[in-house]
């Protein structure tokens, strides 16, 4: 099979350029969450003009990746020890039922699909010597394949349209770390086997452990940020 892994989109706005490159420095944790997004310093850094950063900071406070304050200006998103709490284990009922329904209602072509996406992280992984698991969105996300796959709107609706974006961005702050995007593929090509034996029962449960290990780990690491953070007064 071809190569499914993302390519350069043709015929981009420079605004719509500027969204995908702000959207994956967020992601990705170039700028960390809660940290302030100064006009000035973005439009340097991805050499635009304010208009352009701008209509892409509305969008991104759309998609839940920026929160803007009154009088305070616009912030990366930032969920308390609770919030991504309350984000995980909606995750992990949500995806395990996805989970559950693709294993019924994937096609062999989309099932083969998934399998040549996840080689092609395997690869993508190797020669980023396993630092982090970075997936590109839509198409080229194993976790959007799966609810994509599930094939019920509802579900669509909220996993790849309301909370896709912070999901991301989380997901991939968990990846990063000795033996983690190893792991995660490995438990991703276990969740695909499940769906290839058409096992919805066993697929759920994969994810659901899968999503559940995750967030517990991350609650855990964002409990110890905050603990270590020193209480400064102003």
């Amino acid at each position: 099979m071809a190569d499914i892994l993302q390519q350069p989109e043709q015929g981009a706005t420079r605004a719509e350029a500027v969204l995908k490159q702000l959207q994956t420095a967020i992601v990705q944790g170039e700028l960390a969450p809660g940290s302030k997004l100064i006009e000035a310093e973005l439009a340097r850094r991805f050499g635009t003009s304010r208009g352009p950063l701008r209509e892409a900071i509305r969008d991104l406070q759309a998609r839940r990746l920026v929160r803007t304050t009154p009088n305070a200006g616009a912030r990366v998103a930032s969920l308390s020890a609770q919030e991504l709490a309350a984000l995980y284990e909606t995750r992990e009922a949500l995806e395990g039922m996805a989970a559950r329904l693709a294993a019924t209602r994937m096609s062999v072509e989309q099932i083969d699909e998934l399998e040549t996406l996840l080689e092609q992280h395997a690869v993508r992984i190797r020669s980023d010597q396993g630092v982090g698991y970075y997936q590109e969105e839509g198409d080229y996300d194993f976790h959007f394949r799966i609810v994509h796959g599930a094939d019920n709107p509802v579900l669509a609706n909220v996993l790849l349209d309301d909370l896709y974006q912070l999901m991301r961005m989380y997901r991939y702050r968990f990846s990063v770390g000795s033996g983690r995007a190893d792991r995660a593929l490995e438990e991703h090509f276990r969740i695909l086997e499940a769906i290839k034996d058409r096992d919805g029962e066993l697929a759920e449960l994969l994810m659901r452990r899968h999503i559940g290990a995750a967030g517990s780990r991350l609650k855990n690491e964002t409990t110890q940020d905050t603990q270590n953070t020193p209480i400064t007064k102003e």
